[in-house]
């Protein structure tokens, strides 16, 4: 991607992604995300964005954060368990009020059992001691189910519940998208350079340990990159 420094200097720490590269991280097609992040048209019903994505550059392209990115990851995992677009949509809404949050569903605060979707929430009691509840975004009433939602598990969280880093591979590969490096492409860990340039130098080197000489990282994090690189373009063939 080739962009100017004015369009480039207030995304530092925010990420940037194309539907294309977007999708190839997260296994979801260019033209639902776009759907999703536009909204779109069937027949004379207009269906509205799920939700503004964090990054406009003045025209009409669609541009995903690492926000949007951990967004559209929950709302796919949603829709996939056999939530409606509609009621995921009517869920951000709701829970937009409720903690304060623009891209709520970025958050660790959501769980779903496959018809629901429900809200992780905080709240101290008379005695000033804090309760956890689960709330219920249709019927508004607080909900006592032990509610899992596995993929939050490769994602890093601060304090507030809000998303930090991704691990797009499980932490075993040691890739890792962190909006405050490299735009937030996927790097090693370990060294931060990115995935696609470490396993082009095994090929380019003569393999994993001239690559690994090259950019003076280890060997392992060359074979992870080349594993995780590997594993995209077999999601992109899918």
């Amino acid at each position: 991607m080739d962009y100017s420094a004015m369009e480039t200097e207030n995304l530092i720490g925010v990420g940037l992604y194309t539907p294309a590269e977007a999708g190839r991280l997260l296994r979801i097609s260019p033209a639902k995300l776009s759907r999703w992040l536009r909204g779109h048209r069937i027949g004379n019903k207009f269906y509205p964005a799920l939700w503004t994505p964090e990054i406009s550059l003045g025209d009409e392209r669609i541009f995903l954060g690492f926000r949007d990115l951990m967004e559209a990851r929950v709302a796919d995992a949603f829709i996939g368990a056999g939530v409606s677009a509609i009621k995921v949509r009517a869920a951000i809404d709701t829970a937009k009020e409720v903690i304060g949050e623009a891209r709520p569903l970025s958050t660790n605060r959501f769980r779903t059992d496959g018809r629901e979707i429900f809200l992780h929430i905080i709240q101290k009691d008379e005695d000033g001691e804090q309760r956890e509840h689960l709330l219920n975004l249709f019927r508004r009433q607080f909900v006592f189910n032990g509610i899992l939602d596995p993929i939050l598990k490769t994602v890093d969280f601060g304090s507030d519940g809000n998303p930090l880093t991704w691990w797009p591979g499980g932490r075993r590969l040691n890739v890792i998208v962190d909006p405050a490096r490299s735009f937030g492409q996927p790097i090693d860990a370990a060294s931060s350079v990115p995935t696609a340039v470490l396993a082009a130098a095994a090929e380019q080197e003569g393999g994993i340990r001239g690559a690994a000489k090259v950019y003076d990282v280890s060997e392992a994090s060359v074979r992870h990159a080349v594993e995780f690189e590997a594993m995209m373009e077999q999601r992109l063939a899918a």
